[in-house]
């Protein structure tokens, strides 16, 4: 049996917030007004429509398909300039028709891990595909700058959260569900799970998937581990309360620097790439600024950001 352990502080330094807004344009709204009431002016009705009769329906404008993905392209190199990233995210692949086979990552196994039917551990999804996975911790910063960034920039990511940092404020990420991201379970008090007993930590687990339930519609059936620590009855306590995928990470980003579970200090296709919610009361940046970071390296390296749950 093994016991996992990360370590989760962070160290950062300040960043650069880049907030922008669009260009207003103004029409000739007054002299169009001041002409609107002369008689001189107004149009004559139609032969087909007779005095007072109907006006005829505008045509609507139908744009072709590859009108829409320049239009598309455009409003993304817009808000890629507007959040101050060095280019455009790339778009990654439709979701796989049939699903990867998920296993626990060699090492990570416990005790019949694969008899009982215990959720797997794993840090990287098997695929072709250059994409990596983006995971959010905790939930203790609620950046509302954060929200719309990533809406802009139609970023997917997965939030693991822990009801002592978000219970003062379950409507922001009620909000985040709402633009489609995905809320994952990571225990009421993010307590080290190994340390409890098998009792305790199945509280901890399945009091948070009630938490969820009540709070944003339903229990979730991926969870990460506080830490990254676990033993056999924290799979097994998970198991019990719902839970089917327990991935952890094979890099972490902070504002100011990458870590790296591998020791060629490289990312992988499929890799699953943890930070947290923070600001700058725990970091000398935003959640904005550690998002530049992350977007800008994970472009420069040819990497498209994929949704977890498409791939579980």
């Amino acid at each position: 049996m093994r016991v996992v352990v990360q370590n989760d502080e962070h160290r950062v330094r300040p960043g650069r917030l880049a907030l922008g807004c669009g260009a207003a344009v103004l029409a000739c709204s007054a002299l169009l007004s001041g002409c609107a009431g002369s008689a001189e002016t107004r149009p004559a009705p139609g032969p087909a429509s007779g005095l007072g009769g109907p006006a005829p329906a505008p045509r609507r404008h139908v744009l072709s398909p590859q009108a829409r993905q320049a239009a598309e392209h455009a409003r993304l190199v817009a808000a890629a300039r507007r959040w101050g990233l060095a280019g455009v995210p790339l778009t990654p692949p439709p979701p796989p028709a049939e699903k990867p086979k998920i296993t626990a990552r060699p090492g990570f196994e416990v005790d019949h891990q694969e008899a009982w039917g215990l959720p797997p551990v794993f840090t990287t999804i098997p695929t072709e595909q250059k994409i990596v996975f983006l995971t959010i911790d905790d939930g203790s910063e609620k950046d509302p700058h954060f929200l719309r960034m990533m809406q802009d920039l139609k970023i997917p990511y997965t939030a693991f959260l822990s009801n002592y940092l978000i219970k003062d404020d379950y409507a922001y990420f009620r909000r985040m569900q709402s633009l489609g991201h995905t809320l994952g379970n990571h225990t009421l008090h993010h307590p080290y799970l190994p340390g409890l007993s098998y009792e305790d930590q199945k509280k901890e687990i399945c009091g948070m998937q009630a938490v969820m339930k009540k709070q944003f519609g339903r229990a979730p059936t991926v969870m990460r581990f506080p830490y990254g620590n676990y033993n056999q009855d924290s799979l097994v306590a998970a198991k019990a309360c719902g839970i089917k995928y327990a991935p952890i990470w094979n890099e972490e980003v902070y504002v100011d620097h990458w870590e790296y579970r591998e020791d060629d200090q490289k990312m992988r296709r499929g890799d699953i790439v943890l930070t947290h919610f923070r600001g700058r009361s725990d970091w000398n940046g935003t959640m904005v600024d550690d998002m530049r970071r992350f977007l800008d390296k994970v472009t420069r390296e040819g990497y498209a950001v994929a949704r977890l749950e498409d791939y579980l």
